[in-house]
């Protein structure tokens, strides 16, 4: 895991379900970046993405209703 990664409080939805561990992890809590993994291989690469482009991905995938 890259350094700075280190101290990720990493946490998955909610609404995930129990499909095995098949999901994705997120970290909001460093300092400027949002990181993003896979949560089968949680030693493996992260995405990092700056908090305004995460919330803009988060928002446009949200069904609509």
């Amino acid at each position: 895991m890259a350094d700075h990664l280190l101290g990720a409080q990493w946490r998955k939805s909610t609404r995930s379900g129990d499909n095995n561990g098949n999901c994705v992890e997120v970290a909001h809590n460093l300092p400027g970046l949002v990181a993003v993994r896979d949560s089968k291989d949680p030693a493996g690469p992260a995405l990092t993405f700056p908090p305004a482009a995460w919330t803009s991905f988060v928002q446009a995938t949200k069904p609509t209703r």
